[in-house]
């Protein structure tokens, strides 16, 4: 193996640096690889940190507009969650960092690649069928399904001996007791004390978000406009803020969206390779503009279009959740949502309060509202007669059926009594 290039997904921590100096001691030629996908991180510091721990190259990409371009607005055109909660911004970031990933293993001629993900979580999943996905012949080196690596490192203590005897920098702070992931889009929660379903959070754990009990005592009141399903501008009612450019106004969602304690959830969810596990997340920015795109998408797309690209958001979050994004059928999800999107343009005005997203008004040239034809005050071209026979073809398919079964079951346990 000696000389062999090895591209290592380096984080500067405990985990990746102790395996930055195991695969030098394997005799690879390691490049570290880090992506700026929004997270607070000392770049500079982490790449003193790899060289001196004898890294060949360190290699910084800067990804968060292409983040937000091409991974977070396919999620905005899906108007789903995962399992009905979950905004995905860990499983939206791994496919676009590992694409970073393959970039920097072609143009350093490396045939390898690692990272520091462990072997019961989603993201080994989510890293590695993307990397093969891209690069068919890449080969991955994952230590944390290594038995020889697992078997001498079974946690952290025995990283913690050594990196002492490897002179690795230790944490200089206590390291919280649970793992986070950050990026531009959320930071996530999970693991350590957290583990356990039953134990509450402990207060103060959430860092982009404010406390909904002590957020502001005043609502602040925005306009997102929307072009083909995607938020172009951000208007600031309340103070006159004016935002464009997609990670810019992204930015700034997070920013006011904190401000307010928007995106907060705490669920347990279904992972990839079958284990139910707990999380908490904060999406601020995400959640307004996914609740906003919603009721423009309603406002201006026809309902049986809609009801096709629900079921296809659907199927294209369990496909990103599960590592698939450069699979065909996502590409073909997300082509088929793109479609969808081309008339889902306007104006939402929205309340953000203590938590919570109100959604105030919507405007659109693409709307399909009439207001003529659903006024209650005049007919608009609308016949009322012909609802008569929509309702009795309507209604025949279920009298045959109760005809058959006895319909006299259906009011049993009615209360008796005169009315």
């Amino acid at each position: 193996m000696s000389g062999k290039k090895i591209v290592l997904a380096y984080s500067g921590g405990l985990d990746t640096s102790c395996i930055l100096v195991w695969l030098k001691q394997k005799g690879y030629d390691v490049i570290c690889y880090m992506a700026d996908v929004g997270q607070e991180e000392d770049f500079d510091e982490a790449r003193t940190k790899a060289l001196s721990l004898g890294a060949s190259k360190v290699c910084i990409l800067d990804i968060k507009k292409a983040f937000v371009d091409e991974f977070i607005w396919p999620w905005v055109h899906s108007s789903s969650l995962y399992q009905d909660r979950y905004p995905m911004g860990t499983a939206l970031a791994r496919p676009c960092i590992a694409r970073g990933l393959v970039k920097v293993a072609v143009e350093n001629g490396a045939d390898y690649i690692s990272h520091g993900a462990t072997g019961k979580g989603n993201d080994q999943v989510r890293f590695e069928t993307s990397c093969y996905a891209l690069h068919p012949t890449i080969k991955v080196i994952a230590p944390w399904k290594i038995p020889e690596f697992y078997d001498r490192f079974p946690g952290r203590p025995e990283l913690f001996v050594f990196a002492k005897e490897n002179n690795i920098p230790l944490p200089v702070t206590p390291k919280s007791p649970w793992s986070m992931d950050a990026n531009l889009m959320h930071i996530s929660y999970e693991s350590g004390i957290l583990t356990d379903p039953e134990t509450v959070a402990p207060e103060g754990i959430f860092q982009m978000t404010t406390d909904p009990e002590k957020a502001p005592d005043y609502a602040e009141t925005l306009q997102i406009e929307f072009q083909k399903g995607v938020p172009v501008c951000v208007k600031n009612v309340s103070d006159g803020t004016d935002v464009t450019g997609s990670l810019e106004l992204f930015k700034y969602l997070n920013t006011v969206g904190g401000r307010h304690g928007i995106g907060r959830i705490d669920i347990v969810e279904d992972s990839t390779i079958g284990l139910k596990s707990r999380g908490l997340y904060e999406t601020p920015g995400g959640m307004i503009i996914h609740d906003a795109h919603v009721d423009i998408e309603i406002y201006t797309m026809d309902r049986e279009v809609r009801k096709i690209k629900r079921s296809l958001g659907t199927a294209f979050t369990e496909l990103v959740y599960q590592g698939k994004w450069y699979s065909p059928e996502c590409q073909f999800i997300r082509d088929c949502m793109a479609k969808s999107q081309e008339c889902v343009e306007g104006v939402v005005d929205l309340k953000i309060y203590k938590g919570a997203i109100y959604i105030l008004a919507r405007t659109s040239k693409k709307s399909l509202h009439n207001k003529a034809l659903v006024s209650l005050d005049e007919l608009g071209g609308y016949v009322p007669s012909d609802a008569s026979g929509f309702i009795k073809l309507n209604a025949l398919r279920l009298q045959e059926y109760w005809r058959k079964r006895g319909f006299e079951s259906n009011i049993k346990g009615t209360a008796n009594g005169n009315v």
